[in-house]
């Protein structure tokens, strides 16, 4: 099963990609068939299988020999890892499904905040839509922890954004962030949104200092928070509960 499950994984990855390509350039995700950007020739069905395609290629399209850029075969790797871990941690459940929408959803947001800093609506509104709908059908986690999420986890970030820019007359966070959250909150409730802002924080700064000390000053306006809140996101799927748990027992001590 955790063949299987690796495989499904690999082979949404494949669709991840189409998404993280089309979406920001306003093109449907569903038509046409997979094409190679340079030369504009459909891609095979055997030349478009997740991972061995690229290996086989060795990272060149067939007709054209451009380049294939290596985020194909990542992303495509990343999500059946997700997938199984996913696997692994609630078996073959409801909220197995719910949970591979959720980081999917993360995976194609990151990428394509990464490359063009953006987050386009229809991921983070549409996803917090369907992340209330859901809500009725998962285990130990309602409604009111998915509205909770989304208004208190939304509204904290906004405060943050708000008073940053007040202070500092400048915008500090894109309204995209504060969706983002916004939808993090409708499928990890109040505490997974408090994680994912810390954790993503921290990440976040970790790299950006750097970051800015390379490239110079106004480098900090051009560093994507949503990775980093996606990356909380997905911390707090896994290790949330326990991390949270410690952090509380230090507290005590």
């Amino acid at each position: 099963m955790g063949i299987i499950i690796l495989i499904f994984g690999a082979i949404v990855g494949s669709f991840l990609n189409v998404c993280i390509y089309r979406l920001p350039r306003d093109k449907s995700i569903i038509v046409p068939n997979s094409y190679c950007p340079d030369c504009k020739k459909p891609i095979k069905f055997y030349d478009n299988i997740p991972i061995l395609s690229y290996i086989i290629l060795r990272g060149r399209c067939r007709h054209c020999n451009a380049k294939i850029s290596i985020r194909y075969p990542i992303i495509e790797f990343i999500t059946a890892l997700l997938f199984l871990f996913l696997f692994k941690t609630n078996g073959l459940s409801i909220e197995f499904f719910v949970m591979i929408f959720f980081v999917s959803l993360l995976v194609v947001i990151s990428f394509i905040d990464l490359e063009f800093q953006i987050i386009p609506d229809v991921l983070s509104i549409g996803g917090l839509i369907i992340g209330l709908i859901l809500s009725f059908f998962r285990q130990n986690f309602g409604f009111f922890d998915a509205l909770f999420g989304v208004v208190l986890g939304g509204g904290v970030l906004f405060a943050i954004a708000f008073g940053y820019q007040l202070i500092r007359k400048i915008e500090g966070m894109g309204g995209g962030d504060i969706k983002l959250i916004g939808m993090i909150g409708a499928y990890c409730g109040i505490k997974g949104v408090i994680f994912t802002i810390i954790t993503g924080s921290l990440f976040g700064t970790i790299v950006g200092i750097p970051a800015m000390l390379i490239k110079g000053k106004d480098s900090k306006y051009a560093i994507p928070f949503g990775p980093f809140l996606s990356l909380g996101a997905v911390m707090y799927i896994f290790y949330g509960k326990i991390l949270v748990v410690a952090f509380l027992n230090i507290l005590r001590s």
